[in-house]
């Protein structure tokens, strides 16, 4: 069940055999392989390298292959090497000689390099179709949820800002994850098919044709790069990993604003945990599965660029490692993704507790600094007297605009009735963050 052997005297181990094959991961590529040689057998009719009869069967047999794989009357397994030998054989058993003539003028190796440009192609548009759905999601539940919040620095309360306003810088990186998977998918968009094992073929083909036929924007300039290059694979899993620390971070505040100390939001039921021994608990699972997936994804990306790192031109076994890695890290981040869609459209978002975090945090303290900077002080000088005042207010338990006029000119001479306010927090938001978003 080998598409190789004519040269050697004594059989494989069953060792190696089991350490060589992939068929275990590569079925994953069953619906490219057979897509790819389709257009490549039309291509060798239109180029008068095959009969029309040969090609005919050739694609009658392979449609009835992919039709039962899908509805599970041919199952992918055996003593096959990889989906390649499965489909060439399986193929050659139902439709006798004209099946071994599909090969012609191709290799395994641009065959595989071909099978993964198109999976990857299109599970890229899967992952930004999702993106997709993420931005839709953190966009409405931040109209719904325009409430005031504390921003932080240091994890110690800043500014305040909406809840609107620290979801939607969410939703700009998630913008620009979309539009780097996009980058990828454009610079990958050239078809190796044709680039046989490294220097093209004797046969007068025609690879722009097989390139249109499967949706490519062109074709590989250089045989020995189409078959080696797995440089759109590293970008994709980078493009994940970065998806991924964004996803990681907004879980880990979600995680923190869910505990009872900030009590900022509660995450549904759906998206949550119990204990077996403590009865009272809800564990933000969900959100802590995804942070520690992120890992997971990292590795793939890393493994992927070790084992690249050293290979000469062209392909080598080694690049038979880069599929798992890129399914890992490729299905990895798609599951996360929707889970975070789903479990950010079920959160409730707690106005009150936030209204009462910002009021406990001087987080007018900066506009304060500002009002006096407006009235003539020198910033460091106001950025002074603020920090008395915060003093002040922290021994009588107090929050500035709770002060007196009598208290705040204590401090400077420069405050009156209008500093009120000034240090108002929807005024403040009025003047910096509302603006910003209109």
């Amino acid at each position: 069940m080998k598409l190789w052997g004519g040269r050697f005297e004594n059989s494989e181990s069953k060792l190696m055999e089991d350490f060589n094959s992939s068929l275990s991961f590569d079925k994953t590529l069953y619906h490219e392989d057979i897509i790819g040689s389709i257009a490549h057998v039309k291509m060798l009719e239109k180029c008068h390298i095959l009969d029309k009869d040969d090609v005919n069967k050739i694609i009658e047999g392979l449609n009835a292959i992919l039709i039962d794989i899908e509805n599970g009357k041919l199952e992918i397994n055996g003593d096959y090497e990889d989906i390649h030998s499965f489909v060439e054989v399986n193929l050659i058993d139902r439709i006798g000689d004209a099946g071994k003539k599909m090969h012609t003028a191709r290799s395994r190796n641009d065959q595989v390099a071909l099978d993964m440009r198109l999976y990857s192609k299109n599970m890229a548009k899967e992952v930004v179709e999702n993106l997709h759905e993420l931005l839709k999601t953190i966009k409405k539940i931040g109209e719904e949820n325009n409430y005031i919040m504390p921003g932080y620095t240091h994890m110690q309360r800043a500014q305040v800002v909406t809840f609107k306003h620290h979801m939607m810088a969410y939703f700009s990186m998630f913008t620009r994850d979309v539009a780097r998977i996009e980058n990828a998918m454009e610079i990958m968009d050239f078809s190796p098919l044709g680039c046989c094992a490294l220097a093209g073929t004797t046969y007068k083909t025609d690879r722009k044709y097989t390139a249109s036929e499967l949706g490519f924007s062109g074709v590989a300039d250089n045989f020995l790069d189409g078959v080696s290059d797995r440089d759109y694979l590293i970008e994709l899993m980078s493009d994940f990993s970065m998806i991924m620390m964004h996803l990681s971070r907004l879980s880990e505040e979600l995680i923190i604003w869910s505990t009872k100390e900030f009590d900022f939001i509660q995450i549904s039921d759906e998206f949550s945990t119990g204990s077996s021994i403590m009865p009272q608990k809800k564990n933000p699972d969900a959100a802590e599965l995804i942070r520690g997936k992120t890992g997971r994804v990292y590795g793939s990306l890393m493994s992927l660029l070790t084992t690249m790192k050293g290979i000469p031109l062209a392909y080598n076994k080694d690049m038979q490692e880069d599929k798992e890695c890129f399914f890992n890290a490729l299905n990895t981040s798609l599951s996360c993704i929707k889970v975070m869609n789903g479990m950010l459209g079920t959160i409730k978002v707690k106005k009150e507790s936030m209204l009462k975090a910002v009021k406990h945090g001087f987080l007018n303290a900066t506009e304060a600094a500002d009002y006096l900077v407006n009235k003539g002080m020198a910033f460091r000088d106001a950025h002074g007297v603020i920090g008395e005042i915060v003093l002040k207010c922290e021994s009588d338990n107090k929050s500035i605009e709770e002060l007196t006029i009598d208290d705040l000119k204590g401090f400077s001479k420069l405050f009156g009735e209008d500093i009120y306010e000034f240090i108002d927090y929807e005024n403040t938001l009025s003047r910096g963050i509302k603006k910003e978003m209109k």
